[in-house]
């Protein structure tokens, strides 16, 4: 499986799409709160799919397989992972959030190296310090800066959750139907959400324009086409290399978001994005499976 010019535009894509969801997520979270319409989105976005897929003539019959990752991605990433960051970010800025998210492919790593016995190369290794001395420089200036720690805390366990449905839900993404289980993986994190909502939140919508571009745009890009091509690009080239387009996810989402919102950039910041970045890269490039020699 070999990673062609095609696997490469659609890792960009996916990168870039991901990483603009947590600028468009801010601008949300504003004027709405986020449960509800993060719930709205995932339900509009599940029935879009659905239909989608049943015109491309796809089953709702998905192998067991597919519905363990369907419901177990649908919990853990759309409700719980992308719940707390909506949460989190009407307090934690979006290239925090970005940041902090872009973690998981270091913690995928470390979790496969210290429990499920993967060997990890000394590059891997490398790539492991770095990436989260990385994560701590520019957490050390946002602490100092007087970021709400709590948000922080609801990011770092979205990081956590998604990092568990990885692992999880290794090689369950075969089976094709790849719409119709991002329809009904949204469905599932709809489902949970709204029950959510009552729960932790009052409902609040204060109807501006931004709210709906930002509405619109994260229910199309980064909730359905993003999602669609992760799945495809699974299926093409596998869990870890396409992991290996997360080591974009930092500079993105931190450029996305200065461009944007204008957040400010210290140096501590911009130094702590590259040595990041380096260390997913790394430690990416370190798990790819060593080509047989000739």
């Amino acid at each position: 499986m070999a990673v062609d010019l095609r696997s490469i535009g659609m890792g960009l894509a996916f990168a870039l799409m991901w990483s603009s969801a947590f600028t468009s997520a801010r601008i949300i979270v504003a004027d709405a709160s986020p449960l509800f319409s993060l719930g709205l989105r995932f339900l509009i976005s599940g029935i879009l799919g659905v239909f989608i897929a049943r015109m491309m003539g796809q089953s709702w019959r998905l192998s067991r397989g597919q519905w363990y990752a369907t419901i177990l991605f649908g919990i853990c990433q759309n409700a719980l992972y992308l719940g707390l960051n909506f949460v989190a970010m009407q307090t934690v800025e979006a290239s925090l959030a970005a940041i902090i998210a872009s973690t998981m492919p270091l913690l995928v790593a470390l979790a496969s190296w210290l429990i499920f016995r993967e060997r990890l190369r000394p590059l891997g290794i490398a790539g492991l310090v770095a990436g989260f001395a990385g994560v701590a420089l520019i957490m050390g200036a946002r602490i100092n800066a007087g970021v709400d720690l709590f948000g922080v805390m609801l990011c770092g366990i979205g990081a956590l959750a998604l990092t568990f449905a990885t692992l999880a839900v290794r090689g369950a993404t075969s089976g094709g139907n790849f719409m119709m289980v991002v329809g009904l993986q949204m469905l599932v994190g709809a489902a949970v959400l709204f029950a959510a909502t009552p729960i932790f939140e009052t409902v609040r919508i204060n109807p501006t324009l931004p709210l709906a571009l930002a509405f619109v745009y994260t229910t199309l890009v980064p909730g359905l086409a993003a999602t669609l091509i992760w799945f495809m690009l699974l299926h093409r080239i596998g869990a870890i290399r396409a992991a290996t387009f997360h080591f974009l996810n930092p500079v993105f989402g931190v450029a996305i978001a200065a461009l944007l919102l204008g957040e400010a950039l210290g140096p501590l910041d911009i130094v702590g994005v590259l040595i990041t970045t380096v260390g997913i890269l790394a430690v990416q490039l370190a798990r790819q499976p060593v080509p047989p020699s000739t």
